[in-house]
């Protein structure tokens, strides 16, 4: 009798571990990341159809949800692979197929990118160019009816290709590419100095035919990419697998109920010549076995649990910090990049305008009078003039090679500390900070040549108060990243301001404390102020005030203030009343630091 239970038992608890083997949660919660995915695609779809109507002129909407779409589609991918093993192979297969056409959509997406920035910034500029044209136009002398001519040419060109923008086709861009052979043949009217303008219009009308077709293509592209096949097949796939599990799960429900009415009456029948001696023994220990299973079970299940929230909470803070770390980079080495885009377009205009082309027609003039060279310095009002001429001539081109050469300095130390920031970010994986003796008041002074332009851009005033500071031992890059973010944020908090003089002060000093003294850097405007609610969340990740703001720069740099030992503090009266920024720095003299570099050697 004891057997046949025991065997009746055995058949009973595996026929309930396999009806209760499919947990019904796991296909409704990969329902739901189907779902998740099939939104985020029909959002893709639909920002695609703005983007080739000409509804939305810009890629971020489409950038947006790639890192979600990925997120989403691997989650989905690791579930499956654990939850449907019998179903792996065809489960691995089309997430393979999903995953490569999103890879598809990201790829397209990326040159779609490049593609579509140079063509905005041509459209964006064509306008300005026209009208730079028509003001030279109406300012030079010439032929008055070529001049009209050429004006009427431009401005036709500009309306075409406007046009092109929003419905290319190949006869338009034909007749555009006409227009400009004859634009191109119709400046000899014009002065040679004239003639850049009209060559860089027509560069910029060029890269509009080129650029117009290729980003519609790729929009068609992007729409092509059969992303939601792949996740109707995914969905079939799930559900077929859940119509199959609950056929099963019936079938083993039914053999449950037939072994268990067979137990129930072997127990009864047993009962029946037991009741008597053992009938209290036995009730006390089917509840003692009923809840003790009930114990170990519950006690299994909460342990899983604290593993699983565990693991998720490890991947959780281990990606964060890899976001934070690269929104760091990108926002620092963009700032930097505004330094090196000023430097290279002042190198640019400079040579543009350089007076060499003078000493070229100075020696066609002495060629000229080869044979009557004397005669002709001696005598000619011209050879007379030619000496002073070219002594000026070689004075302006000095000046002209030092002011490149500066240039090309400036640049270069803006690309090293392009360099410095990717490297500081090792900090954040255990690597040191890297000091190195440093003239505060020199990288004072190079912070404000890395923004000269942008400040004199903005017609913005600024007040230097450096009070003496010995040379400190600094991480000099850590310094300068900090300062290049402070004053570019009291520029843009500026930006909105037009009923006063834009004015900012960059003042240092030593302040003596109780315990210790410190370097105190302050940056001061008088833009438009901070809310009292919102300085306590100035330093916070992600926290900014501005549209296109991203909440990096003022994080990463009280995050590089407090590495070097100091503080970054923010105070203003109110809005409209102007912020001070006050970094403070221990004092750590360079002499002293190698003094004590020398003893504990």
């Amino acid at each position: 009798m004891a057997g046949l239970v025991s065997v009746l038992a055995s058949i009973l608890v595996f026929l309930y571990v396999r009806t209760n083997a499919h947990d019904a949660s796991s296909y409704f919660e990969n329902i739901v990341l189907l779902r998740q995915l099939k939104q985020l695609d029909a959002r893709w779809e639909l920002d695609v159809l703005k983007s080739r109507m000409g509804i939305d002129t810009s890629y971020d909407s489409l950038v947006d949800p790639l890192a979600a779409l990925n997120h989403l589609q691997q989650r989905l991918q690791s579930d499956m692979a654990s939850q449907y093993s019998r179903d792996a192979g065809k489960s691995s297969r089309l997430n393979a197929t999903l995953h490569r056409a999103i890879d598809e959509k990201t790829r397209l997406v990326e040159h779609f990118k490049s593609h579509n920035s140079v063509l905005r910034n041509s459209l964006a500029f064509l306008p300005t160019a026209a009208n730079d044209i028509g003001k030279s136009l109406r300012q030079s002398v010439g032929d008055s009816v070529a001049l009209r001519g050429i004006s009427t040419d431009v401005s036709q060109l500009l309306l075409k290709i406007l046009v092109f923008s929003q419905s290319p086709s190949d006869e338009a861009a034909v007749d555009i590419r006409a227009q400009l052979e004859h634009l191109d043949s119709d400046k000899r009217h014009l002065p040679a100095e004239r003639y850049d303008e009209l060559d860089i219009f027509a560069s910029h009308v060029r890269a509009v035919l080129t650029e117009q077709p290729a980003v519609n293509g790729l929009l068609r592209e992007i729409a092509a990419v059969p992303t939601a096949a792949g996740i109707d097949a995914l969905d079939n796939l799930l559900s077929g697998d859940q119509r199959e599990t609950e056929i099963l799960a019936q079938q083993y429900r039914k053999y449950l109920l037939i072994f268990a009415a067979a137990l129930v009456a072997l127990l009864l029948y047993a009962a029946v010549g037991l009741i008597r001696s053992h009938a209290e023994i036995n009730r006390v220990n089917r509840e003692l076995q009923v809840a003790n299973a009930t114990l170990e079970e519950r006690v299994r299940e909460r342990t899983r649990e604290l593993h699983e929230a565990q693991s998720e909470l490890v991947t959780t803070a281990r990606k964060a910090g890899m976001a934070e770390i690269a929104n760091n980079v990108l926002h620092n080495v963009g700032n930097v990049l505004n330094s090196v885009n000023v430097s290279a377009g002042l190198i640019g205009g400079r040579i543009r305008d350089s007076k060499v082309s003078g000493l070229s027609k100075a020696v066609q003039l002495l060629d000229e009078h080869l044979d009557d060279l004397g005669t002709f310095l001696a005598h000619d009002p011209r050879g007379k003039a030619l000496p002073g001429y070219l002594t000026k001539l070689v004075a302006t081109l000095a000046d002209e090679k030092q002011s490149i050469a500066a240039e090309l300095d400036t640049l270069t130390r803006s690309i090293d500390h392009i360099k410095e920031i990717v490297a500081t970010q090792h900090t954040y994986s255990g690597a040191s900070s890297v000091l190195e003796s440093v003239r505060v008041e020199d990288l004072l002074e190079d912070v404000l040549r890395m923004n000269a332009a942008s400040v004199a851009r903005h017609r913005i005033e600024v007040i230097k108060d450096f009070a003496a500071v010995p040379m400190l031992r600094l991480d000099k890059h850590l310094l300068l990243q900090i300062l290049v973010n402070l004053l570019s944020n009291s520029r843009r908090a500026m930006d909105g301001v037009l009923d006063r003089p834009h004015r900012v002060a960059l003042r240092m000093r030593i302040i003596e404390l109780v315990d210790e003294n410190r370097l105190q850097i302050r940056v001061e405007d008088n833009g438009e102020g901070i809310a009292p609610e919102n300085l306590s969340r100035l330093f916070s990740h992600g926290f900014t005030t501005r549209k296109n703001g991203h909440g990096f720069g003022l994080h990463s740099s009280a995050l590089a203030a407090k590495e070097m030992g100091g503080t970054l503090r923010a105070h203003s009266d109110g809005p409209g009343k102007g912020a001070v920024f006050s970094l403070e720095l221990p004092l750590n003299p360079a002499e002293d630091v190698m003094t004590t570099l020398a003893i504990q050697a």
